[in-house]
């Protein structure tokens, strides 16, 4: 998975496949989903990304989290990725 925030877009993008979309549905709120050819999410899109306050001063902040291969979570360190 990779994330993209375009700022002059103000468009905050999770590409979750390297596929090309053949579909689309934006849902109430100005987020859009885009499907693949076999019917699965390629993409999910957050317009206006600011206003949502989903990113601060040209910076998004993503914290994974691996599946858990003992009884307790495993929790990586916050990744950032600029725009």
């Amino acid at each position: 998975m990779r994330i993209r925030y375009d700022p002059e877009a103000d468009v905050l993008i999770f590409l979750l496949r390297d596929l090309p979309p053949v579909d689309a549905v934006e849902e109430p709120g100005g987020i859009i989903i885009s499907y693949g050819a076999d019917g699965e999410p390629v993409s999910v899109e957050f317009l206006n990304a600011s206003v949502r306050h989903l990113t601060r001063a040209g910076e998004v902040s993503v914290t994974l989290q691996s599946p858990a291969s003992t009884s307790s979570p495993a929790t990586s360190p916050a990744h950032r990725a600029t725009g």
